[in-house]
């Protein structure tokens, strides 16, 4: 029952995610952007949007400006695959550095957070930070695997959408309390390692129906 309901919850914001996109997409159509611009543009804002975070101690609204910035920037990152695809223009490349700087704006938000943590003395904060970083590489390695053998590697709790929706709620309710980065690095963590195990269990799933 659990597990329907988060299908269920996953699939409507996925939808609304998609309709939003298809607006988007139509607007980025008439600008005559090209798809590695918005990759550019986006793992930029991402950096950005960690710097501004750094900067918390001269004011709790630092952590929503690097909101902001970490959203529009992982925005436009999800938008230059989907603006390739419309156009027929995509490239080996193309694909290649999208995935690649996925995981260089996401890198940086995370350390951000982790020097903010650390910065507050809250060590254990930290090392959920550098569990949460490693978790959420090996979502991404672990379907780039899978998807190198021919398999389906997209499966799973935690994956890219999931994880921007966590870091951005962190960063907006941090101001709350100097415990809610601490507890978003613990369920990132937690959500990215959970998605790690299930894909390979997936993958193994795969290869014995073919064997």
């Amino acid at each position: 029952m659990r597990s329907t309901k988060l299908e269920r919850a996953k699939q409507a914001y996925t939808d609304e995610a998609r309709r939003l996109a298809a607006q988007s997409m139509a607007q980025l159509e008439e600008a005559r952007v090209t798809p590695d611009t918005l990759t550019i543009s986006g793992v930029a804002l991402c950096i950005a949007g960690s710097v501004a975070v750094w900067f918390e101690y001269a004011g709790w609204g630092f952590y929503w400006i690097g909101a902001v910035l970490f959203v529009v920037g992982s925005v436009l990152d999800i938008l230059d695959g989907a603006l390739a695809r419309s156009r027929g223009i995509g490239s080996p490349f193309g694909a290649f550095l999208d995935s690649t700087v996925d995981r260089v704006g996401e890198g940086f938000m995370i350390g951000s957070i982790g020097l903010v943590l650390m910065r507050h003395d809250r060590m254990w904060g930290v090392a959920l930070a550098f569990a949460a970083i490693a978790g959420s590489f090996l979502v991404s390695y672990a379907r780039a695997r899978a998807e190198a053998l021919g398999l389906k590697g997209a499966v799973g709790l935690g994956s890219r959408a999931e994880r921007v929706v966590v870091i951005t709620a962190g960063l907006v309710l941090a101001p709350i309390s100097d415990l809610v980065l601490p507890i978003t690095m613990a369920l990132l963590a937690t959500t990215a390692w959970i998605t790690v195990v299930q894909r390979i269990l997936f993958v193994r799933k795969q290869l014995r129906t073919m064997a």
